[in-house]
């Protein structure tokens, strides 16, 4: 019943307006006025209302500016954060500039030449100064604007320092696995071609390489397995499953010949790259030092990713096949920014930035910023879970393959999670 009274209004209020349009056209031939022509009056009162309107356009403006901040994004944490949110305050300044500009002028304009009685026009097709003007002051502009950012950008993708530590993010659907380089802060190798349940990271070893071919040859889905099921005659299977796990065999053939190789021309003593990289569980914790420049690898395993540190204004797309990378160095820890936010359940965090797939929300990795002396204790208990290993391959699948990992508490006194996992990688 309510929709229906509300339907009836409706109705009754378009037909009244068309009334009132009607009448409004029967005064107007009354007063033998035609419809193009405007009285001076209302031509004034509409420059006055535009006039009006532009001040309570800059008003409201200004007032959002006032009331809800400059941009809202808080400080930056990081060293070059300051210098990209500098670039991202000049890009602001100079839009709202063009932003009064431009709308005092159209408005303004508006209220000066209105239509006067007797007063025709004037022609003004063209002007060569103005022409000048208007392209080559926002060339000069952009063109200021273009070299700072790629000034900034080259800045955060070039080399870092020797003393960097060195980290790897690994994303897939839908989390974050972190690799931090050991003692001699150098990342091991790795090949895509090693990856399997015991070495999702494609880590590269004497062990895991020899994993690889093991898998690869043996098990129920393994090459021999594969043979021996299309040389029994007894076992009946249609053309097209036959065909398939040709097909199949041949690729896992080829792969295997590749693994082969790679494991002669393989030099055992870049086995220890590997062996001293903590590798952290998926979606955990990352800890960060205080004043500690850190370069930062990123690989994607299945689809495009992107590597989003809001507070440390910094991004990197990641992308499968290849590795890409920038660097920064945090300067406020999670305590500080806490007491700068007044909020205390105030964490940095890195997101994924693409859309990667259905949980895509969910891709979300905690980042904790201590002190240099908490961020010592923290990795002196994490060290101690990864000692050098006689059997190295023991190490590696008993991380990936069988029961959890240890736990390793972090400093209370930053407010950080209860615990956080890490474990040595081979």
């Amino acid at each position: 019943m309510t929709k229906l009274i509300v339907l009836i209004v409706i109705v009754i209020g378009v037909l009244a307006l068309a009334q009132l349009v009607r009448l409004y056209e029967l005064s107007s031939k009354l007063r033998n006025r035609r419809e193009e022509d405007i009285p001076n009056r209302e031509n004034r009162l509409n420059a006055t209302l535009l006039l009006v309107f532009m001040f309570a356009f800059f008003a409201s403006f200004i007032y959002l500016m006032l009331e809800y901040g400059w941009t809202g994004r808080g400080d930056a944490a990081s060293a070059h954060g300051v210098e990209t949110d500098s670039l991202l305050n000049l890009n602001f300044i100079i839009i709202s500039a063009v932003f009064f500009l431009t709308n005092g002028l159209l408005f303004g304009f508006a209220y000066k030449y209105v239509r006067k009685p007797g007063v025709k026009a004037y022609y003004f097709p063209h002007d060569n100064r103005l022409e000048l003007l208007w392209t080559v002051v926002p060339a000069i502009v952009l063109a200021v604007i273009i070299i700072l950012g790629l000034k900034s950008w080259n800045e955060q993708t070039s080399d870092a320092n020797k003393d960097a530590v060195r980290i790897e993010l690994f994303s897939k659907q839908f989390d974050w696995t972190v690799r931090m380089a050991g003692e001699d802060n150098a990342l091991g190798y790795f090949d895509y071609k090693l990856t399997n349940e015991n070495n999702p990271l494609a880590l590269l070893t004497t062990k895991t390489i020899q994993d690889a071919i093991d898998s690869m040859e043996m098990g129920s889905t393994g090459i021999k397995a594969m043979e021996k099921k299309l040389n029994n005659g007894r076992l009946m299977m249609i053309p097209e499953d036959r065909q398939k796990m040709i097909t199949t065999l041949g690729r896992k053939e080829r792969l295997v010949r590749l693994l082969y190789q790679m494991k002669a021309r393989h030099n055992k003593g870049l086995d220890a790259r590997a062996m001293d990289d903590v590798v952290f569980n998926a979606n955990d914790t990352l800890f960060l030092c205080e004043g500690q420049e850190y370069e930062f690898n990123f690989r994607a395993k299945d689809v495009i990713h992107s590597a989003f540190f809001p507070h440390f204004r910094a991004q990197m797309n990641t992308v499968p096949g290849m590795t890409t990378r920038f660097k920064f160095t945090p300067t406020i820890t999670t305590n500080d920014m806490r007491k700068k936010m007044n909020n205390n359940k105030f964490n940095y965090i890195l997101m994924c930035n693409k859309i990667c797939g259905s949980s895509h929300y969910k891709m979300k990795l905690m980042v904790v910023v201590l002190d240099k002396p908490s961020y010592k204790a923290w990795y002196a208990k994490v060290s101690k879970l990864n000692p050098a290993a006689p059997d190295a391959c023991k190490t590696f699948k008993n991380i990936y393959a069988v029961g959890k990992p240890k736990k390793v508490e972090a400093p209370a006194a930053e407010g950080q999670p209860a615990d956080s996992t890490a474990v040595a990688a081979n």
